[in-house]
């Protein structure tokens, strides 16, 4: 299954703060920490997310799934919110981060 996160604009400001390589990994890095908590395997392929920053949005692709997809991703959106919060300025907020479009 083909997932979007198509950031917000508040999440798309935040991730202009990194390179791309940078979110790739947050994103892989924090997915497989949730996979011990949901039977799902996540994949964030380096290929199909060549400008992160400039779609504003982000390709994950699942495989195996045996839980609620939508529970996972508003899970990963509140975790996420940690490594982007860092590098924002002192006095923004970081409400959500992305919103899911599923594309099978």
């Amino acid at each position: 299954m083909r997932v979007n996160l198509n950031f917000t604009a508040k999440g798309q400001a935040a991730i202009e703060n990194f390179d791309n390589e940078e979110l790739i990994e947050i994103f892989a890095r924090y997915s497989n920490t949730l996979t011990k908590k949901y039977t799902v395997d996540v994949a964030v392929p380096a290929e199909d997310n060549n400008n992160i920053a400039a779609s504003g949005s982000l390709i994950v692709l699942l495989s195996n799934v045996n839980c609620d997809v939508e529970t996972f991703f508003k899970e990963l959106g509140r975790d996420i919110k940690i490594p982007l919060k860092k590098r924002l300025k002192l006095n923004e907020k970081l409400d959500n981060v992305f919103k899911t479009v599923k594309i099978d």
